[in-house]
C-alpha cells in the first residue's frame, strides 16, 4: 500500500500594491433611552413603534428592556437601539450604566397627569449627572407627551412647549394606543441621535471599517504554490 503524505498548504500574501483598501462607515447602533415616571407608557410607545402592537394590560418594566429597529435617515441606514427603563425608585440605581453612551434621551410623561410632567426636570438632571454625556448643554432631549387619546388632560401643549423652549428640547406628543404620531416621534429621536453620533462618537474615535479585497487582475504577478 502506498502512503501519501499530506502537505500543509502554503499561504501566499499578495503585495500591498495588489490589495484594494475599502473604507466604509461603521454602522453603530444609535442608543435612544426613554425615561420618566412609571405608568406613563414608555413600554407601550416603544412596542407600538417596533412591534406595531398595543395592549391595555399594564406590566411594569423590571429594571430595563430594549428593542432594535433599522431605518433610513437620508442617505444613512441606522440601527436604532431603544432602551425602556423602569420608572420606580428601586431601579434608579441602574441609571448610571444604562444612561451612559446614549445619543438621545426621551423624557416621557402622561398628558393626563401633571405629576408625571413635573417630575421630568428631576429625570433630566439625573440623566445629565449619571449619563455624563459630552457637551451636556447641547445634548438632544425629546419631551414626549403620551396618552393624547384621553379626555381628562392636565398638561396642555402650550405648557409643555414653554418648558421645552426653556431647556432646549424638542416636543412631541401622541398616543401609543391610537398609534398617533409614534413613527414621527421616533424619527425625530433617530435624527437627533444620528447627529449626536456623528458630532461626538465619530470625530472622537474615528470609527470605520477597513476591508482588503484582492484585485481581480494582478498583472503578471502570480503566487507559485
Amino acid at each position: 500500500m502506498r502512503l501519501h503524505t499530506l502537505r500543509t498548504p502554503r499561504i501566499c500574501a499578495l503585495p500591498v500594491s495588489h490589495q484594494k483598501v475599502i473604507m466604509t462607515e461603521w454602522k453603530s447602533p444609535l442608543k435612544v433611552i426613554l425615561i420618566g415616571n412609571s405608568g406613563v407608557g414608555k413600554s407601550s410607545f416603544m412596542n407600538r413603534y417596533v412591534n406595531h402592537r398595543f395592549t391595555n394590560m399594564y406590566r411594569a418594566t423590571i429594571g430595563t428592556d430594549f428593542l432594535t429597529k433599522e431605518l433610513s435617515i437620508g442617505d444613512s441606514t441606522v440601527v436604532l437601539q431603544i432602551w425602556d427603563t423602569a420608572g420606580t425608585e428601586r431601579f434608579q440605581s441602574l441609571g448610571t450604566p444604562l444612561y451612559r453612551g446614549s445619543h438621545c434621551c426621551m423624557l416621557v410623561f402622561d398628558v393626563t397627569s401633571r405629576t408625571t410632567f413635573s417630575a421630568l426636570e428631576v429625570w433630566r438632571k439625573e440623566f445629565l449627572v449619571q449619563g455624563e454625556p459630552p457637551d451636556p448643554a447641547n445634548f438632544p432631549f425629546i419631551v414626549l407627551g403620551n396618552k393624547t387619546d384621553l379626555a381628562n388632560r392636565e398638561v396642555s401643549s402650550k405648557q409643555a412647549l414653554q418648558w421645552c423652549e426653556k431647556i432646549g428640547a424638542l416636543y412631541c406628543e401622541g398616543s401609543a394606543k391610537e398609534d398617533t404620531d409614534v413613527e414621527q416621534t421616533f424619527l425625530k429621536a433617530a435624527t437627533a441621535a444620528l447627529h449626536q453620533y456623528k458630532k461626538h462618537t465619530l470625530e472622537n474615535t474615528g470609527h470605520f471599517q477597513v476591508t482588503c479585497k484582492q484585485l481581480e487582475e494582478t498583472r503578471n504577478d502570480k503566487c507559485q504554490c
